[in-house]
């Protein structure tokens, strides 16, 4: 798969500041949400000053922006090194679903946030949230074109189902997390789902 072409996250590699930072709201997060974090929260975690921080970011939200965009492309990153493209269809579901799951459980705060919170910055966040989806779209409609799928002779994933499938991911995820259960309860039904939406169909 081809990665999206953006400077922020090889930035924020590059500029260890910035890192900190990104890793300072991504601590701020876990600890009391986004919508409790305050810029001063973050740079305590980052062990840095409200200086360094403005010095990289023009706000909150656009840290919060550069951090989800980072955190999702990691995702589809590990997706698409876990998955065996010349696998049965449904062992590749398997193996999507399990690395999405072990993503997730990693930083469940940052998911979370990337479902509830970014819808609610508006217009500023309506591109990173585009490019999000874009680009996991992207990725499973990818790997339904894969020689695994083809071999069952299967047709690859519209872009319309690809958003569909995602959606309810998705809204999956954010409940088990808002109910604090653990994110593997949501391993089975995400694959029954896929299978659905993937496997044979007029």
């Amino acid at each position: 798969m081809t990665m999206p072409a953006t400077d922020a996250p090889a930035t924020a590699a590059a500029d260890p500041f910035r890192r900190r930072l990104l890793d300072g709201l991504a601590d701020s997060i876990a600890e009391r949400g986004y919508r409790a974090s305050t810029v001063a929260e973050i740079v305590r975690a980052a062990r840095t000053s409200k200086r360094t921080f403005y010095d990289h970011f023009a706000s909150k939200e656009e840290c919060l922006l550069e951090l989800l965009r980072a955190d999702n492309e990691e995702l589809a990153l590990r997706i698409q090194a876990e998955v065996d493209p010349e696998a049965d269809w449904q062992v590749q579901i398997r193996q999507a679903v399990h690395a999405y799951v072990a993503q997730i459980r990693a930083r469940p705060a940052i998911t979370l946030s990337w479902i509830r919170d970014m819808p609610s910055l508006g217009e500023v966040a309506r591109p990173a949230q585009r490019r999000g989806l874009e680009l996991m779209s992207n990725l499973l409609i990818e790997l339904s074109g894969s020689p695994g799928f083809r071999r069952a002779n299967l047709p690859a994933l519209s872009p319309a189902l690809a958003v569909i499938l995602l959606g309810g991911l998705r809204e999956l995820t954010a409940l088990a997390v808002e109910d604090g259960a653990d994110i593997g309860v949501i391993t089975e039904p995400a694959i029954d789902a896929s299978i659905a939406l993937l496997g044979p169909r007029a």
